[in-house]
């Protein structure tokens, strides 16, 4: 029985860790903090519990698979909540659109709104958007890239769907509104990326939202992280918490363990759900050998989130608002190019309690709202502005949508770019490892497989297909094929 050794608990470690043991190896998760699921983790704050991270589940046979290899029934340990409306869109000029649910519905809000011509345009749209995912998702989200001709025989297909436009300029020509477009457009910001330089095959979302909407987990996403735990520990995976990976050991061209900050664990071999700039600096201490990962790589932008509770009971905001700035490409220039402060970010508001009433905990209404903001590249020091940013966002917010919010607030804190850098291990602290641009997809992120040691591998928002829950989850699947085939197992 060959031994595998799990660097991280993200969904990324997470599914690949249930996937192994299925097929028989002998599996140890290690974990640097004191609970498993990474950006997924349940922050704890006097006697609040807050989602970390994710809480659009979309696609959600990808995690009931963990438990199905297993021959366990996925409902006995997650309830999945139906989101509705999916998303409100709220505009700087006070307009807003509420998106998702059933399409009729949507159609209906984006014609009364916008005119007929806008709804058949934005149904032209999804059309579209279906015609990447059968090629995108359904065909290419778990096929290994092992090489540069892996790639280019799907580029016919690929220039038919003009992935060298972005999700930007594609969203405009069908829809041609400033309104329409940016929230339209927003998904690549989910998954680290700009709008308007992320290639365009990240228009697949859309179609994978209406195709098994987008749910909740009940009592929160970390749900689904103690779920797998519980399934794990039934299943014999070896869970190690407060332990860091510190040095991954190769011999004669061999992974043969990991030195950790609890010792040294022999294995055969090791799956990183690591960031894999952060491994091959720290854990490797050598630069990738393909090319395209060795140098100036685009990371994602970071992210600012505050958590807060209400003693008011914010009925009429809807479970995920998202809250569009003035401004819309400086702001995104200033983020991912610029990499300057902004004091007018755009904000993405989650009330799980519009949902699940389990989460209005102590009687109160509980939240985040994360605004994105520049990596650590940008040299801002947030133990000095962090609560300037705060203070912008929660005006911003009582301004807009929730009134006389800063008089009802019970409990708050926040994260940072720091968070990401100094907690979870990633490079200047992005928030999704690197972005989505066409020059760092499929084969040209970094490799599921890793090219200069045998027995490493990696899972994860850096490797294919990318990042969000879905893309982090289908990474396991490409991995585990690649380590089955190498250990002849079928």
């Amino acid at each position: 029985m060959k031994k595998v050794v799990v660097i991280g608990s993200g969904f990324g470690g997470l599914s690949i860790a249930s996937r192994l043991k299925a097929k028989g190896f002998e599996v140890t998760l290690i974990e640097k903090q004191a609970d498993l699921g990474g950006r997924a983790r349940t922050f704890s704050h006097n006697g609040y519990k807050y989602d970390a991270g994710p809480t659009v589940i979309t696609a959600p046979y990808l995690i009931e698979e963990l438990f199905s290899i297993h021959n366990e029934d996925f409902k006995n340990y997650v309830k999945l909540l139906p989101v509705k409306p999916w998303y409100r869109f709220l505009f700087n000029s006070g307009e807003y659109i509420d998106y998702g649910g059933k399409l009729i519905t949507t159609a209906h809000e984006i014609k009364s709104k916008y005119g007929i011509k806008k709804a058949r345009a934005y149904l032209k749209l999804l059309k579209h958007s279906k015609r990447i995912f059968d090629k995108g998702f359904t065909e290419l989200s778990d096929a290994p890239f092992e090489s540069i001709s892996s790639m280019i025989k799907h580029l016919p297909e690929l220039m038919k769907i003009r992935f060298d436009r972005s999700v930007y300029k594609t969203v405009d020509k069908y829809l041609n509104n400033k309104n329409l477009n940016e929230a339209l457009s927003m998904h690549p910001l989910l998954v680290g990326g700009n709008p308007y330089s992320t290639t365009s095959i990240y228009l697949l979302i859309q179609y994978l939202e209406w195709k098994w909407g987008v749910h909740y987990s009940e009592g929160g996403t970390g749900k689904i992280v103690d779920g797998l735990e519980s399934l794990f520990i039934k299943k014999n995976i070896e869970i190690k918490k407060n332990t860091e990976a510190k040095k991954i050991i190769t011999k004669n061209g061999k992974v043969i363990g990991i030195d950790t900050s609890k010792g040294i664990i022999n294995c055969d071999l090791v799956v990183c759900n690591s960031d894999p700039t952060y491994t091959y600096k720290n854990l490797l201490g050598f630069k990738p050998k393909k090319i395209s990962n060795k140098f100036n790589l685009k990371h994602s932008m970071s992210l600012f989130v505050l958590y807060f509770s209400t003693k008011k009971i914010y009925d009429d905001v809807k479970h995920h608002t998202i809250v569009f700035s003035r401004r819309h490409y400086e702001l995104l220039n200033d983020i991912f190019n610029k990499k300057i402060f902004v004091s007018d970010p755009s904000l993405y508001l989650h009330r799980p309690g519009a949902t699940d009433p389990s989460m209005i905990q102590n009687g109160h209404d509980n939240f985040y709202v994360l605004a994105p903001v520049p990596n650590n590249l940008s040299n801002i020091d947030w133990e000095n502005r962090g609560n300037e940013l705060a203070n912008i966002i929660i005006n911003n917010l009582q301004e807009k949508i929730m009134p006389g919010l800063s008089n009802n607030i019970v409990d708050s804190f926040f994260i940072t770019p720091d968070y990401f850098e100094n907690d979870l291990n990633t490079y200047a602290g992005s928030g999704f490892g690197i972005q989505p641009v066409f020059t760092q997809s499929a084969y040209f992120r970094y490799g599921n497989k890793a090219k200069e040691t045998d027995g490493l591998y990696f899972v994860g928002a850096s490797t294919h297909p990318g990042a969000g829950v879905p893309g982090v989850i289908s990474t396991a699947k490409v991995t585990e094929k690649l380590i089955l085939r190498d250990y002849g197992i079928n």
